[in-house]
């Protein structure tokens, strides 16, 4: 089966939820998708697409649906996963970064010690909107002394325009609405 067929399966299977979590959002339900082991596996494939051993150093995902895909995708490549969380929620000495998303605000945290000094890191997230996400990610990465070499996401809200925000980092997503 093609990459374009599968990929158009998995658009399918994402559900549209209106007014969630608030009106006039059209929330993106990714549990249909996770669901479906080969629709799961395959996009777990198409989001590694390029990225191997050889060329990334470990893989990070953000809280908390990217560390569904970010997890899974560290496993399958058998690289080390990070995990980038909401504030108050990792237990060490942390970075953090405060970011605008597409209905508020919130505060992204990382431990100091996440990376080897000059890593190279894969950003994997299940959405991309406004990109004040991705932006906070990067930056998080990059104080903890690593680089951000690439950012790969299920969905993209293009409307929003996150992608904009992140010019310099190669950006992939899979399906975009």
């Amino acid at each position: 089966m093609s990459n374009g067929v599968l990929l158009n399966d998995i658009r399918q299977i994402i559900r549209p939820v209106p007014d969630f979590p608030k009106p006039g959002v059209i929330f993106r339900d990714i549990t249909p998708l996770l669901a479906d082991a080969r629709l799961f596996g395959a996009s777990l494939d198409m989001l590694l697409e390029g990225y191997t051993q050889g060329n990334i150093d470990a893989i990070a995902g953000v809280d908390s649906r990217g560390f569904i895909f970010g997890a899974a995708a560290a496993a399958r490549a058998n690289l080390p996963f990070i995990p980038i969380r909401k504030k108050n929620k990792l237990p060490w000495h942390t970075y953090e970064e405060s970011y605008a998303l597409e209905y508020g605000t919130d505060v992204l945290a990382i431990h100091q010690d996440a990376f080897q000094p000059d890593s190279r890191v894969l950003l994997v997230d299940d959405l991309l909107a406004t990109g004040g996400t991705a932006l906070a990610s990067h930056r998080l990465i990059e104080r903890c002394g690593a680089k951000l070499i690439g950012c790969t996401f299920l969905i993209e809200l293009t409307a929003l325009g996150g992608s904009t925000k992140l010019k310099e980092i190669p950006i992939r997503s899979l399906v975009q609405y």
